[in-house]
């Protein structure tokens, strides 16, 4: 990571942001709807709702981690990601190139969701006046980075300019054979709910970099403290995408029965599966993974560790459900933890507390609106 003192006076001299005005003209005959009125997820739901689809080659539209085109030999599966300066990311402690880089994670990770292999991105960027030639530099060197790890293709793109600073959108193309693929909506009553990794690093990451950027405001000479935490500020900073996940899936001869990837929360998404596959869901609190860091500054910041694994987000693991056939494979592998079971929709889903007590999870997920990163 670069110096955060560095970070905070490129930004400092350059965030000369020029003034807009956005116009909205309504009907007063009709009662307007504020999107906070229905969440991000209830808006998703008022615009995708009357889409038709009328070409036989779409497999899936909107409404999983990503679309699917068939033609001849493979399905073609695509997504695309949206990030906004001062929404999704802070430029006083965002390096540049790591910027680019979790730029392209996140759309790779929607792939590996659908149990599939991402081969070509295309990047497009608004940038206002106050980004140099070599700032932008810095955004594609952290983009060609990922290229490179993953082995994905930069096919094109655009670029354009801004009055309020950067915006980059990543769309990412792949590809899988049609009985691999794994969608959200395949869940059994029955089946057994795992994750990859572990969660909460990221959030508790972010809380981390705000706390020290609100100090640094105050006293600009004071080095931010950052020790000891490397492993969250990288969750938060440079996520990976968990291609060695589906890599692994292959070589066991495992497919889930539904699977998505945790950008918004577990609870979240746990939410999204049972929504999707008309099921509900058992959540044991003591299975949920944690980081010892993530632990350790949740307790140091006073937040509830368990609060940043369910409602954080950006964590990038793979949430998924699996037979109780193929869950025998995945017994004792460390890359995976079950963290309970699918049941009945009359059940529905619930977190089941170390006390025994069972609450029904509520989608709490990232809102990157809020100055505390969580809605309802």
């Amino acid at each position: 990571m670069q110096r955060y003192k560095s970070i905070g006076n490129f930004v400092q001299q350059n965030n000369k942001f020029a003034p807009i005005c956005l116009l909205l003209t309504m009907s007063k005959e009709k009662k307007q709807t504020r999107i906070s009125e229905i969440g991000e997820f209830g808006l998703i739901d008022r615009l995708t709702g009357g889409i038709t689809i009328r070409n036989e080659s779409t497999v899936k539209g909107v409404g999983d981690d990503a679309a699917v085109m068939e033609y001849p030999g493979k399905c073609i599966v695509m997504s695309t990601d949206l990030l906004t300066e001062g929404i999704h990311f802070n430029l006083m402690y965002v390096p540049l190139r790591h910027l680019g880089y979790k730029s392209v994670i996140v759309n790779l990770s929607d792939i590996y969701a659908m149990n599939a292999h991402p081969k070509q991105i295309t990047v497009s960027i608004a940038i206002s006046n106050k980004f140099s030639v070599e700032a932008v530099e810095e955004i594609y060197a952290g983009i060609n980075l990922a290229c490179e790890k993953y082995g994905i293709d930069l096919v094109g793109g655009d670029t354009t300019s801004s009055l309020t600073g950067l915006t980059i959108c990543v769309s990412v193309i792949g590809e899988a054979e049609k009985e691999k693929l794994v969608y959200r909506s395949g869940a059994h009553v029955g089946d057994l709910l795992y994750v990859s990794g572990d969660l909460g690093g990221a959030y508790m990451g972010l809380q981390l970099l705000e706390r020290e950027n609100e100090v640094f405001k105050i006293d600009q000479n004071m080095q931010p403290r950052l020790q000891g935490y490397d492993y969250i500020l990288g969750r938060q900073l440079k996520p990976e995408a968990r291609a060695d996940i589906v890599d692994k899936f292959e070589k066991m001869g495992i497919k889930p029965t539904s699977m998505i990837d945790i950008s918004d929360g577990l609870s979240s998404e746990i939410l999204h599966l049972c929504k999707k596959s008309g099921v509900g869901c058992r959540l044991f609190e003591e299975k949920v993974p944690m980081d010892d860091q993530t632990k350790m500054l949740a307790s140091e910041m006073n937040i509830n560790p368990l609060v940043a694994a369910l409602n954080g987000g950006e964590d990038y693991e793979l949430l998924f459900t699996l037979s109780s056939e193929d869950s025998g494979k995945v017994k004792n592998d460390p890359d995976f933890t079950c963290l309970g079971e699918i049941t009945n929709d009359a059940v529905g889903a619930v977190l089941v507390t170390a006390a025994g007590s069972q609450i029904p999870l509520t989608a709490q997920g990232w809102n990157h609106g809020d100055t505390d990163r969580f809605s309802n």
